[in-house]
């Protein structure tokens, strides 16, 4: 079948072997190359159709996308076809990426624009919330971990998107990787210059989705930060299957009234609650911030569970402190010190068991709890901060001699045995701890903190090390081939000569970890903190899939 593109047209489906539609005689084959072969939708300014692009064997499948400028003010149509050129050129860039569509083509026929881009099969976030319900809390940290770094490529490309919603993102059938697609750049200009121009009311096409579209965008300033706003209403979407319009607003702040909607951690309701900050003042500027809280929130969690424990220890003499947990996902926002007296101030205010104690008394609980979690340090607050890790630091910036002893106390040589019957019994904090040489193949260990642990010639072969926090660790020449690593922590850690080959590295943090002849062969590094120079001096091959989404080597 092929198919007219005339707006105009009563009978645009046509038989497949005519040149010229039998209902009003337009040609149907467009730039004497694509055959339309059905409409995929439509809006004011244009359509979007299937094709087939009849110049190349086999007839390949591509999207056509048709705008129309609606006048006939010449002044106006030569705009915009400066306009659309600029934007066909940026979209041939921004094509580069693996998981946006390429621009194939772009020409003008008939007074009209068309952009030719390539068709990417699979159901949309749209259709794969009605067909299978909303999304677990996990698999909307997956969606943010994979679409976040392609938006970061996007703008740094300096191209807002604008358009960011769940039938825009396509769960590609081939590889089942997000694509991002319909960038609305070249309508969205025309449509604002048309406005301007004849004076008539085309701002509702120039803003992008209502609901999605941040109050900036609606107000035709969008900014960087406004794909990040939309970005946080589609996780919205995602949770809970309902629309903006579903679910309603603050009317005194304007806000999405979502949080009764969900049922999430503390750390993921902080950071969608920044993303849709309605003030871009106070939104996530970047898609790099919100991954860097994203990454933070269990290592900071992992400290508030710490103190929670401690101050729990005080309910009689004999009691002994839980064990910490670094499975918890938290996000706080404030500095540490505010942070510690914070949360340990809230906890004794509701009803613990030392309510009862003086307010001196519990200032001295406080003080000592915070200078506990000084002498251990956050070591995420530090690097995002551009600090050392305040266990690196030396006498008289924070850690005594005696503290130095009682560390070196605590440290101890763990056998096999011993070390998983301690994580069955809860424990998770094995920092700093001699781990050399152990035989943990296939070990179940999610969410264990084994920072700044010596970790060499360790076998971790096969082993579930999911948001383990191996920040700092000396994993020289561990073997950790086929381990699950998602979203693992291994910021700093020694790496050098380290066996990786098949891990899962989804999600992970490796902000200079030092990968001196680590073996990546086989690693999907798509959604990794990862850059260049690091991959430089590792192990890949025509199997290891680089943070571009190329296979090969670096």
């Amino acid at each position: 079948m092929s198919y007219c593109v005339n707006p105009s047209c009563a009978q645009p489906k046509n038989p497949n072997n005519v040149a010229v539609c039998q209902s009003c005689g337009s040609q149907l084959r467009l730039n004497n190359r694509y055959q339309p072969l059905g409409i995929l939708g439509k809006g004011g300014f244009g359509a979007t159709f299937g094709a087939a692009d009849i110049s190349l064997p086999g007839n390949p499948i591509c999207v056509v996308k048709q705008l129309r400028p609606a006048t006939d003010d010449p002044q106006v149509y030569k705009m915009a076809k400066e306009l659309f050129e600029r934007e066909a050129e940026t979209l041939g860039k921004v094509g580069n990426h693996p998981q946006v569509p390429r621009l194939l083509d772009y020409f003008e026929q008939n007074k009209e624009f068309y952009l030719v881009q390539e068709y990417v099969k699979g159901y949309n976030l749209h259709q794969e919330v009605k067909k299978k319900g909303p999304f677990s809390e996990a698999g909307v940290k997956q969606f943010l971990t994979e679409l976040l770094p392609i938006l970061e490529y996007i703008h740094s490309q300096k191209v807002i998107h604008r358009d960011i919603k769940p039938a825009n993102l396509i769960r590609s059938q081939k590889d089942s990787k997000l694509v991002l697609i319909d960038f609305g750049a070249v309508k969205n200009q025309v449509n604002s210059m048309v406005a301007n121009n004849t004076q008539t009311a085309f701002t509702a096409f120039a803003v992008g989705t209502a609901g999605f579209a941040p109050p900036e965008q609606m107000a035709m300033r969008p900014v960087y930060a406004s794909d990040i706003y939309a970005v946080g209403v589609t996780c919205v979407y995602l949770l809970t299957a309902k629309t903006p319009k579903d679910i309603g607003c603050d009317p005194e702040t304007g806000e999405i009234a979502w949080e009764p909607y969900v049922n999430i951690s503390d750390s993921l309701a902080n950071v969608l609650k920044k993303m849709l900050e309605v003030s871009v003042k106070h939104r996530y500027k970047s898609a790099e911030q919100v991954l860097d809280a994203m990454a933070m929130a269990p290592y900071e969690q992992g400290m508030q569970d710490s103190m929670t424990t401690m101050i729990t220890g005080f309910k009689t003499p004999s009691s002994s402190s839980s064990p910490n947990s670094s499975l918890s996902t938290g996000l706080v926002s404030s500095s540490p010190s505010t942070r510690t007296m914070g949360r340990v101030n809230t906890h004794i205010s509701k009803g613990s068991p030392m309510s009862s104690v003086s307010p001196e008394d519990k200032h001295s609980v406080a003080t000592k709890i915070q200078g506990r979690v000084a002498g251990c340090g956050n070591a995420n607050y530090n690097i995002a901060h551009g600090q050392t890790s305040s266990r690196r630091r030396g006498k008289g910036q924070g850690i005594s001699n005696s503290d130095t002893i009682a560390t070196k106390k605590n440290q101890k040589k763990w056998q096999e045995k011993t070390l998983l019957t301690a994580y069955e019994n809860g424990r998770r904090d094995f920092t700093n701890q001699e781990l050399n040489e152990l035989n943990l193949s296939k070990a179940f260990l999610p969410g264990i903190n084994c920072y700044q642990a010596k970790l060499s010639r360790i076998n971790l072969q096969g082993a579930e090390l999911t948001r383990a926090d191996l920040g700092r660790a000396d994993l020289t020449q561990a073997v950790m081939k086929n381990a699950n690593l998602s979203e693992a922590y291994l910021g700093y850690a020694n790496l050098n000569g380290a066996d990786l080959r098949g891990a899962n590295l989804c999600g992970a943090n490796l902000t200079y970890a030092n990968l001196q002849g680590a073996n990546l062969c086989g690693v999907d590094l798509s959604s990794a903190r990862i850059t260049e120079a690091q991959l430089s001096v590792a192990k890949t091959n025509w199997r290891t899939v680089m943070p571009s989404g190329k296979r090969g080597f670096w």
